[in-house]
C-alpha cells in the first residue's frame, strides 16, 4: 500500500496518487482509494454518482466484498474507488479499510491533506509525504509528527528551498522530484492523464514505485 498524503492543500497530491497509480499498473492491477474527492476528475472519468468509500466508512456492516463493488475502472488495470458524497464520520472504520485493502495486491490511498488516519499510516508499506518547496508546509509537516517512508518533491521555480533542505527538515529521503511541466496541467485539464500520462510525470514517479 501507498499512502500519499500533504501537509498543505494545493501541493499536488491527488495528480501524484493518480499518477503513480498509473505507473503501478505497468507491473500488476492497482486499486486507487479517493479519500480527497477528486481522483476521479484528475483521471478524467465521469463524477460517480453512487455512494464511495465515505458511506462504506459510515456502514456498520459492510465487508471486503461491498467495498470492491463501489470501484469503477480508470484503465483496463486500474480501478477507482471514489470518496463518495457523504461525510466521513469521526469514529469511521479505518481499521475495516486497512484489513479490507490487505491482500489486494497494490493499492494507492490518497488521504488528501493533513494527518493521515493511524490505521491506514500503520497498514501502508511506503507512506508518501508530498510537498512543495514551500517553508510553510514543511513547518506543518514536522508539527504532525509523522515519519514518512519518502517525499515527492513538486517543484516551484524560484523556490530557495531544495531537496537537501527538504530532507533535513524532515529526516526522510525525497524519492521523487517533480519539475513544473505545463504538459501535466494539459492532461489534468483534458481529461487525458489516465489515456496520456506525461512521459515526464511518469518517469520521475518509477523510483517513488
Amino acid at each position: 500500500m501507498f499512502l500519499c498524503w500533504s501537509a498543505k492543500g494545493g501541493s499536488g497530491t491527488t495528480v501524484v496518487s493518480a499518477a503513480l497509480a498509473l505507473v503501478l499498473t505497468r507491473r500488476a492491477p492497482t486499486l486507487l482509494i479517493d479519500l480527497a474527492g477528486d481522483a476521479p476528475a484528475a483521471l478524467g472519468l465521469a463524477e460517480p454518482s453512487g455512494p464511495g468509500v465515505a458511506e462504506w466508512l459510515a456502514s456498520p456492516t459492510a465487508d471486503a466484498a461491498a467495498l470492491l463493488r463501489l470501484s469503477v475502472d480508470a484503465t483496463d488495470a486500474l480501478r477507482v474507488i471514489p470518496r463518495g458524497s457523504g461525510n466521513i464520520p469521526g469514529d469511521a472504520r479505518w481499521g475495516d479499510l486497512a484489513r479490507a485493502l490487505d491482500g489486494h495486491g497494490q493499492v494507492v490511498v490518497d488521504a488528501g491533506t493533513g494527518v493521515p488516519p493511524a490505521a491506514l499510516l500503520s497498514a501502508a508499506t511506503h507512506t508518501l509525504l508530498v510537498t512543495r518547496p514551500c517553508y510553510l508546509a514543511l513547518r506543518r509537516a514536522v508539527a504532525s509528527g509523522i515519519q514518512p517512508t519518502g517525499i515527492v518533491v513538486v517543484g516551484e521555480p524560484g523556490r530557495a528551498l531544495n531537496s537537501d533542505d527538504i530532507e533535513r527538515s524532515l529526516h526522510a529521503p525525497v524519492v521523487a522530484e517533480l519539475q513544473y511541466d505545463p504538459a501535466v496541467a494539459r492532461a489534468v485539464d483534458a481529461g487525458l492523464l489516465a489515456s496520456r500520462l506525461p512521459r515526464s510525470l511518469a518517469h520521475s514517479l518509477k523510483a517513488a514505485a
